[in-house]
């Protein structure tokens, strides 16, 4: 056993410890939790317990379970794809088209009231009259012109569908009426 006075040097992850002066290991004593001392234990010498061993890793078998962490290419673990940057799906596209035009709500100045034609009206000395004369038409400037193009198309076609709704469901009610179902007063009006 070792003595009372010698410093421990290493501690291995199962707890041996080696005497620095006389190079002996051992497991240092401890107290059990009913507050019994656990003596001192020495270890023989070329002894290595279960959880000191290392386990052989094969090459091949650490790359393969790390192959999809790296990148595929090695050396090229830097390098990231660029991301789309168009939205994929309808939805998206639609959700984007919503934050473009409360962004264009927003251009306005915080002081500024926006008419329905999306001017200042503060800056309109005739309200009725348009901001520039009949006769004096300008091409549309800037990227604001294909903006306005799109959305009235946008507008065009949302109308087209909710028109297309309403005379499908107009031709229902009337099928539903000459196979007799009975139908509520509002149908009725449709």
């Amino acid at each position: 056993m070792a003595s009372q006075n010698t410093t421990p040097s290493a501690v291995s992850s199962s707890g041996i410890t080696v005497d620095a002066v006389t190079g002996e290991r051992y497991i240092p004593s401890s107290v059990r939790a009913d507050g019994s001392k656990r003596r001192e234990i020495r270890v023989r010498p070329g002894y290595r317990p279960p959880e000191d061993v290392e386990l052989y890793k094969n090459r091949a078998a650490e790359a393969w379970k790390n192959r999809g962490k790296t990148g595929g290419v090695p050396g090229a673990e830097g390098l990231k794809e660029p991301e789309p940057t168009k939205p994929s799906s309808a939805a998206s596209n639609k959700n984007a088209k919503r934050r473009e035009a409360k962004k264009k709500a927003k251009g306005t100045p915080d002081g500024a009231v926006a008419g329905p034609n999306g001017k200042d009206i503060s800056q309109i000395d005739n309200w009725r009259a348009s901001s520039s004369p009949p006769g004096d038409k300008k091409p549309a400037e800037g990227p604001e012109a294909p903006a306005a193009e799109v959305d009235l198309e946008a507008e065009r076609e949302k109308k087209a569908r909710n028109l297309k709704k309403k005379l499908r469901q107009a031709r229902d009610l009337n099928d539903k009426k000459n196979q007799g179902e009975a139908l509520l007063p509002e149908q009725l009006e449709r």
